[in-house]
C-alpha cells in the first residue's frame, strides 16, 4: 500500500511480547488514558528522556495510598509494573543511579502485591530491568537482575529475556565427582 513500510506487520518477537506487557498494564490501570503506551512509544522513537518523564506520571498515578499502601494493595501489581517499566527507560537513558532507585521502589510494591498476581509482575519487573541492562551492554548486571528474579519467584515471563536465553547456552560447568580422588 502507498506509504507503508517494508516491515509493516512485521514486529520482532520481543518487541511484540513488551507490547503486549505494557497493554495488560494499562489495561490493569483501569484507565482509558496511559502514559505508559505513550512512553513506550516515546522509547522505541528512541527518546529515552521522554519516555522516563512519562513512566514518572504512570508512577505517580498508584503511588498514592489509596492505590498502593499497606491498607489499600489493589494496584500494587501495577505500581510495581509501572516503576519497573521507569527503572528500564532510566536505565536505557544512561542512569542506572536513578535505575536502580526505581528497581528497588518496584521490589517494595511487589512485596505489597496480591500473592496471586506477585509471581506474574515480578517476573515483568525483573525481566523490564534487565533487558534494559542487556540493550546497555551491561551483561554481567542484567544476568545478575535474572537470577534475583528467579530467586524472588517470578513465573515464566522471566524466562524470555536475553540474559535467560544467554544462561541457557552457556555450556554448563565440569563437574567434578568428590568420592573420586587422584
Amino acid at each position: 500500500m502507498g506509504g507503508s513500510s517494508p516491515h509493516c506487520g512485521r514486529r520482532h518477537p520481543l518487541a511484540t511480547l513488551v507490547m503486549a506487557a505494557a497493554c495488560a498494564l494499562a489495561m490493569t490501570s483501569c484507565a482509558s488514558d496511559s502514559y505508559q503506551v505513550a512512553a513506550m512509544e516515546a522509547s522505541d522513537g528512541g527518546d529515552q528522556k521522554a519516555a522516563t518523564s512519562l513512566a514518572k506520571k504512570e508512577v505517580a498515578r498508584f503511588s498514592t495510598p489509596d492505590q498502593c499502601s499497606r491498607k489499600a494493595t489493589v494496584n500494587c501489581g501495577t505500581l510495581a509494573l509501572a516503576y519497573g517499566t521507569l527503572a528500564g527507560y532510566q536505565i536505557l537513558d544512561g542512569d542506572s543511579m536513578a535505575g536502580e532507585v526505581s528497581f528497588r521502589s518496584a521490589k517494595e510494591a511487589l512485596g505489597l502485591t496480591d500473592l496471586e498476581n506477585r509471581a506474574s509482575a515480578t517476573a515483568m519487573v525483573y525481566r523490564d530491568v534487565s533487558e534494559a541492562y542487556w540493550r546497555t551492554g551491561d551483561r554481567a548486571r542484567a544476568i545478575d537482575v535474572f537470577k534475583e528474579g528467579r530467586t524472588a519467584g517470578a513465573d515464566k515471563y522471566l524466562y524470555m529475556s536475553s540474559a535467560a536465553q544467554f544462561i541457557d547456552q552457556k555450556p554448563a560447568e565440569p563437574q567434578t565427582d568428590p568420592t573420586l580422588e587422584p
